[in-house]
């Protein structure tokens, strides 16, 4: 083979004015476009890397939350129990109160009316009895027709009540 000096110079020239040119013109601009692409790129990867750190945070906060109304339920529940609880005692409390003070009151009124009858069966005994003794009085007859008499007035008496 043979080589040529002149057409390798032209070769060398032509290859230098090229990079000359492509650097100056192409390569800088798309270098710069590389760069500007490459920061895109990191800063939205920085962008994603926060935005999954937040996300964590709020589940995190999520669950936090979460158990913390499961707890308040769970109070709620527990002093809606002990609240119907003491109402259930406080109602059967005052239930056996009124049942003891109906009670007391029936026993009032039953010794009452008893009381009542006893003096009106007291009165009606001795009205009888001055009756009878005033019809013995009135009739002076022997025992027996007296036996017959207290008999007679003791069914008369039975009759009318």
């Amino acid at each position: 083979m043979h080589f040529v000096w002149t057409s390798t110079i032209v070769t060398l020239v032509s290859f230098l004015v090229l990079y000359f040119l492509l650097n100056r013109y192409a390569f800088g601009p798309l270098m710069s476009v590389m760069e500007k692409r490459r920061e895109l790129v990191l800063s939205q990867l920085n962008e994603a890397a926060e935005t999954r750190s937040e996300a964590a945070a709020y589940v995190e906060q999520q669950k936090e939350a979460l158990q913390q109304a499961r707890q308040e339920a769970y109070e709620i529940l527990e002093q809606s129990r002990q609240t119907s609880g003491k109402q259930a005692d406080a109602l059967i409390a005052q239930a056996k109160e009124e049942t003891a003070r109906m009670k007391d009151e029936a026993i009032r009124d039953i010794d009452s009316e008893k009381n009542k009858a006893m003096a009106a069966l007291r009165g009606e005994v001795g009205r009888v009895s001055v009756q009878i003794a005033s019809k013995l009085i009135e009739k002076e007859i022997d025992e027996k027709a007296n036996e017959g008499l207290v008999d007679q007035y003791l069914k008369d008496v039975g009759t009318k009540s």
